[in-house]
């Protein structure tokens, strides 16, 4: 960043112990240089933000052992992502905060593209970025919103129900043994929890119609003491104010007691109305104005411009590798590198963006050397 010869600035400063506090999150020394490089890649300009041409733009003359110090500490190091998304939250929230409090907590999940079968969680399954069923995989995320910005504070890849049963595929792909088959709403809720159990500041859950329509997963939301605004589709049916199913049929001498509640001709919940064609269901207090429903609603696509910058500006999408810690690994730090673009946004303007803060690789990055290896590598 800069100029050989100038001192460092401010923002060189902050950013410097930002990047300080995620190494020490990662743990072993040994990591932290590696991981600094890794974070400086991703926001170094470039088309490409995977190890090989974030390491010619790091050092341009040690591009071998620089990209093996990146490929080791991203896809190999056993750190924690929880442990470091917990680090960034800590740093960003404070200076989100500053700009209002946090009024929404925003779950969603977004498609990569991808070729070919072997790379992790890879199938042929419904892909935001293209609009369509596709070869892709999806990760499941949770972010907390402010009204003016936002941050992913969780993610984890959805493992699709022929992965999680393939112990072959699972093997060659590190998937770790506790990890099982858990729907999207299923993943969503977990991190719900792990929120809720940090002490977080609460807001409205907020989300599309594929987690709303799930009464599951509605149901756990409010079961965490939770409000929520969501998506839900036109062929959902509710029951009028005042009207509720009728109580299960009596039991009989055998088999189980009926659980199923009943529906008659005459005693059945309503549909939507035709027009307007989005639809959401809310817990919100009733006395809540339309306009301030409508604004909540409204406001899960806030996330749009965090996902946008992170496929475009950082990269999230470019990871080659095929195994599950990779996966996760280059995502938290995408996520990692994010926070501190929105943390200077919260402290200054929010005309910062991604690519354009003046990062430089101005002199050769040391070079990371794992326990055991040789000098010479």
């Amino acid at each position: 960043m800069g100029s050989r010869l100038s001192a460092p600035g401010p923002q060189e400063k902050r950013f410097a112990a930002y990047i300080e506090g995620l190494a020490k999150a990662a743990g072993h020394e040994d990591r932290h240089t590696p991981l600094k490089n890794y974070c400086k890649g991703l926001l170094l300009p470039g088309e490409r933000k995977s190890i090989e041409p974030m390491a010619a733009r790091l050092d341009p003359e040690n591009v071998q052992p620089v990209r093996q110090s990146l490929h080791h500490v991203v896809a190999k190091a056993p750190w924690s992502d929880e442990t470091l998304l917990d680090e960034v939250r800590n740093h960003v929230l404070p200076a989100m905060r500053k700009q209002g409090s946090v009024v929404a907590w925003i779950v969603d999940d977004t498609g990569f593209p991808k070729k070919g079968t072997h790379s992790v969680g890879v199938a042929r399954q419904y892909c935001g970025q293209v609009g369509k069923q596709d070869n892709c995989r999806v990760a499941v995320s949770l972010s907390v919103a402010t009204w003016s910005s936002s941050l992913p504070i969780a993610y984890r890849l959805y493992l699709p129900k022929e992965w999680a049963e393939d112990s072959e595929r699972r093997e060659k792909t590190e998937v770790p043994k506790e990890v099982e088959f858990q729907t999207k709403p299923e993943i969503a809720l977990d991190q719900l929890r792990a929120a809720v159990a940090a002490s977080l500041d609460r807001g409205v859950v907020l989300a599309d119609a594929a987690y709303g329509i799930n009464t599951e997963f509605r149901e756990g939301v409010s079961e965490l003491d939770l409000q929520y605004v969501v998506g839900v589709q036109s062929s959902m049916t509710v029951w009028e104010p005042g009207k509720q199913p009728l109580p299960a049929k009596p039991r009989g001498k055998r088999g189980r007691p009926p659980r199923l509640l009943q529906r008659t001709r005459g005693h059945q919940p309503v549909s939507g109305e035709k027009e307007p064609t989005k639809y959401w269901v809310s817990t919100l207090p009733p006395i809540t104005k339309l306009k301030a429903l409508i604004k909540m609603a409204k406001h899960r696509w806030i996330i749009e411009r965090d996902y946008e910058e992170l496929k475009q500006e950082l990269g999230l999408g470019h990871f080659e590798g095929r195994n599950w810690r990779g996966f996760h690994h280059h995502a938290t730090l995408c996520i990692a590198a994010y926070g501190f673009l929105v943390a200077e946004r919260n402290r200054f303007s929010p005309s910062a963006r991604a690519g354009h803060l003046g990062f430089v690789a101005t002199r050769p990055v040391p070079h990371f050397r794992p326990r055991g290896s040789s000098r010479s590598a």
